[in-house]
């Protein structure tokens, strides 16, 4: 018998003392229920009832046994207070072990026409294969944190990084625009970026962030943003928003596009209507962007150009710094903000990125936490760039490159025609360089 049981016994059956030992072990079973019922800290207990079935086994009388959670494949964590609201990049989320489908409830009601389709499992990355691991990659969880106050003032050496990876970025973002045809899957789009991300050594940033279980964000129709690519083929005349963002060696590189699938004359005039007004709101305020300038005045300027043409900007979602981390300071507001925020700073980095609505602006999340759409089923577009505020103006690190092709909607812009990368001298003469090369 071991003597370290704190309590334990054995219980033969054989024993000519069972029979009078009954009622007070059924006494004894009644306290432990008693016990177990009673408020505990730490994980629930585990208790073996005394009974005939149970005859021969060590059972705690003394002393509850606590046994650790179940754990599957990932480090135990502190548990987090569940959330009563959808998730998404720009919300707090809920930390789960796995990525688990959750069971659709049938009387759930979408806002529009678009529905889930079946997901592909989870694509896998071979860390020997790419310059390094964001720190959420194995079990979902983000472990640096920026900054939620203090702006960071990028490095030399930052900023050579984050061009690098503002590139693959734009060059990823390239490729996947291209397969935007009827026909073709949000699915296999986000195979193609998960394989040219890994091409060019860098991580997917999107895949496991907060259990994201795809590598980047396909939003068609009335999703505002963070649509999970999945097995619905696209269909003529479907505007999508494909969202890249590519981790490489330590630095995040963020944007998005439009893209209309079928090409323009599948769009009705009122969807290319909001396209333009939402790439037009959108370089606008990034033509704002210098040293010494006010962050309010990017969501001033882009809440009063689509207000005026009968459009809203969605307040839900926000920009956000960016750089070692994927979301940092500062939140860059799309709508008004009527009091003074910080100041830029030449190194500041950050995305400009507005969700522009036909209707209302209030978001409807679908029951896999990370899909938001308009409340009335209405289209939504957005665009994004990673911004460098620069000692003469801003850089985008992810603007188009040699090989990008110019989009109608450039062209036909107020206030940039054709490839827009920034008002600082340099952009600007790299923008005449690209003006006859760019497809």
């Amino acid at each position: 018998e071991d003597s370290n049981c704190r309590g334990a016994d054995i219980i033969d059956p054989s024993s000519s003392q069972l029979q009078g030992m009954m009622p007070f072990a059924f006494a004894i079973l009644a306290l432990l229920a008693a016990l177990a019922a009673a408020p505990t800290s730490g994980a629930a207990a585990f208790i073996v009832p005394i009974g005939p079935s149970n005859a021969g086994r060590r059972v705690a009388v003394g002393d509850v046994t606590r046994l650790p959670p179940l754990m599957m494949n990932k480090r135990a964590s502190k548990r987090r207070p569940a959330k009563k609201s959808g998730g998404g990049f720009g919300k707090k989320p809920r930390v789960t072990s796995m990525n688990i489908k959750k069971r659709a409830k049938p009387d759930f009601v979408y806002a529009g026409s678009l529905r889930p389709h079946e997901q592909s499992p989870t694509r896998l990355v071979n860390p020997d294969d790419i310059l390094s691991l964001p720190d959420y990659a194995i079990d979902g969880v983000p472990k640096r944190k920026g900054s939620s106050a203090e702006i960071e003032v990028k490095t030399e050496e930052d900023i050579v990084k984050m061009r690098r990876a503002g590139r693959a970025a734009r060059e990823v973002l390239d490729i996947a625009g291209r397969l935007a045809a009827p026909g073709v899957t949000t699915d296999a789009i986000d195979a193609a970026v998960h394989a040219a991300s890994i091409e060019r050594g860098a991580y997917p940033s999107p895949l496991n962030y907060r259990n994201f279980p795809k590598s980047c964000c396909t939003s068609v129709n009335e999703v505002i943003c963070h649509g999970i690519p999945d097995s619905r083929p696209l269909q003529e005349g479907d505007i999508v928003n494909i969202d890249i963002t590519v981790y490489l060696d330590g630095y995040h590189g963020d944007c998005s596009e439009m893209f209309v699938v079928g090409g323009r004359e599948s769009l009705d005039e009122a969807g290319q209507r909001l396209i333009q007004t939402t790439y037009d709101c959108w370089v606008q305020s990034m033509q704002l962007v210098r040293p010494e300038t006010n962050y309010n005045v990017i969501g001033n300027s882009i809440q009063e150009y689509v207000h005026e043409r009968g459009y809203s900007t969605v307040r839900s979602f926000c920009g956000h710094g960016i750089g070692q981390v994927f979301h940092t300071a500062p939140n860059i507001f799309h709508y008004k903000i009527n009091q003074p925020l910080d100041v830029m700073k030449a190194g500041h980095v950050f995305t400009i990125e507005p969700m522009i609505c036909e209707g209302d602006n209030h978001p409807h999340m679908w029951q896999d936490d990370w899909t938001a759409t308009t409340v009335d089923g209405k289209r939504s577009a957005q665009f994004e760039h990673t911004l460098l505020v620069t000692d003469d103006g801003v850089e985008a690190l992810t603007g188009k490159i040699e090989s990008s092709p110019v989009q109608w909607w450039e062209e036909e812009s107020q206030f940039s025609k054709g490839v827009f990368l920034g008002t600082s001298a340099d952009a600007v003469a790299r923008a005449k360089e690209l003006g006859n090369l760019v497809k």
